[in-house]
């Protein structure tokens, strides 16, 4: 008796049957769901990494005590790096129990999915959904604290140079400001380095970095808006 007959005769004892196709194909179909579904929410927290990152003005270091790496670490929550690192390995995982998984090497998978991550948390942020995502994340997470917040504790220190608030009243070289603690300030502004899209006027909320002269008085050299960073004015402006 051949091989091929003993192994006919096997399947019969056992009464062993063909697997159907169409599990293959839920199988198949249900690996690349999850690899999508990683894939979008690395996408998000990648988006809202680079909302931070946003929040960051690199070119105030000059006034840190610490690198622009531990303040942007400071501002970006942990939360949003791990799952971003835990969705790209679970969408390289899927990928690699896929059917064809086995035609890609360990780089080519990490690249590809990774690229896919960025490229469309890009777009996200792009959108102005990073911020909505982040705030409504905030908003229902009661132990998350917020890169809104983080922020503001890196921007209320005026005794290392760290200032922000709302303007109150301007006058030719001055301006009166609330900060974000509600403590008034007269903060000098001529000579200061100020970008083009900020107008001194009430109701502005910037922040600014320069110099503590009092309790309740600030030498401003840059004023920046609240928001994120923006292009810098070549020059300065010292009066409105």
């Amino acid at each position: 008796m051949d091989n091929s007959t003993k192994l006919i005769d096997k399947i019969k004892e056992g009464q062993v049957k063909p697997i159907p196709r169409w599990r293959f194909t839920i199988k198949d179909a249900l690996i690349w769901l999850i690899f999508i579904f990683c894939v979008l929410f690395g996408a998000l927290a990648f988006s809202v990494i680079l909302f931070a990152i946003q929040q960051v003005d690199f070119d105030i270091t000059s006034h840190l005590t610490h690198s622009w790496f531990e303040l942007l670490l400071g501002l970006v929550p942990l939360f949003w790096i791990i799952s971003l690192v835990i969705f790209l390995v679970l969408a390289i995982l899927s990928i690699k129990n896929s059917k064809k998984g086995y035609k890609f090497t360990p780089p080519s998978l990490i690249g590809f999915a990774t690229a896919l991550s960025i490229l469309t948390g890009t777009l996200f942020f792009i959108s102005g959904g990073a911020q909505w995502l982040e705030h409504a994340f905030a908003m229902k997470v009661n132990l998350y604290e917020s890169i809104e917040e983080r922020k503001t504790q890196v921007w209320s220190m005026p005794e290392d140079g760290f200032l922000s608030g709302t303007i109150i009243s301007v006058n030719d070289s001055t301006f009166e400001l609330n900060d974000l603690k509600g403590k008034s300030w007269m903060v000098t502004f001529k000579n200061a380095d100020i970008v083009p899209s900020i107008s001194l006027a009430d109701g502005e909320k910037i922040k600014l970095t320069g110099e503590m002269t009092s309790v309740n008085t600030f030498k401003a050299d840059k004023i920046r808006p609240w928001g994120g960073f923006q292009r810098r004015y070549q020059g300065g402006r010292g009066n409105n």
